[in-house]
């Protein structure tokens, strides 16, 4: 069974990675990142369930799933570190933090992004007052009609996803 599994994502790779590839780099517009975001989508399938399943009759469907997903991931991605990039640039040179640095910086950006977006609406909303505005308990009740205990336990739910990503 895994040497006909191993067949299969070879004929899939050989018969579908050029024409994946086309499609991501017309939606990227860059032959570079299309090249590793097919690699990706084709790494996706192996290491999940799917490479032990039959991927039925349209296969580009499934890979054209998975390529969009990781588009939006790469999208979002550059969106975060041209933010960063954009907050630190009128730091002198000596402040300015190393490409390492830079680079773990960004990723933990990004998980703060990830947890934010997974939050409830009201939830980010109030835990963004706290922490962005500096608003207290009592301001952001006003500001939202919510009672203070309500907020605090949305405060509390957020902080809790913080700590998790940590």
């Amino acid at each position: 069974m895994a040497g006909e599994t191993t067949v299969d994502m070879h004929a899939l790779y050989s018969d579908h990675h050029g024409w994946l590839q086309g499609w991501l780099q017309r939606k990227l517009g860059n032959a570079f990142d299309a090249a590793d975001l097919a690699h990706d989508t084709f790494v996706r399938i192996m290491a999940g369930r799917r490479a032990q399943q039959p991927l039925g009759d349209e296969p580009r469907a499934l890979l054209t799933h998975i390529a969009k997903g990781l588009v939006v991931d790469h999208w979002r991605r550059q969106d975060v570190e041209r933010a960063y990039l954009q907050a630190i640039a009128h730091l002198p040179e000596p402040e300015a933090p190393s490409p390492e640095a830079r680079l773990l910086i960004i990723e933990a950006l990004l998980r703060i992004d990830a947890m934010l977006g997974s939050l409830p609406a009201r939830t980010r909303e109030v835990f963004l007052l706290a922490q962005l505005d500096g608003l207290t308990l009592q301001e952001i009740a006003s500001a939202t009609g919510m009672p203070v205990i309500t907020v605090r336990r949305h405060i509390h739910r957020a902080l809790v996803a913080c700590m998790a990503v940590a």
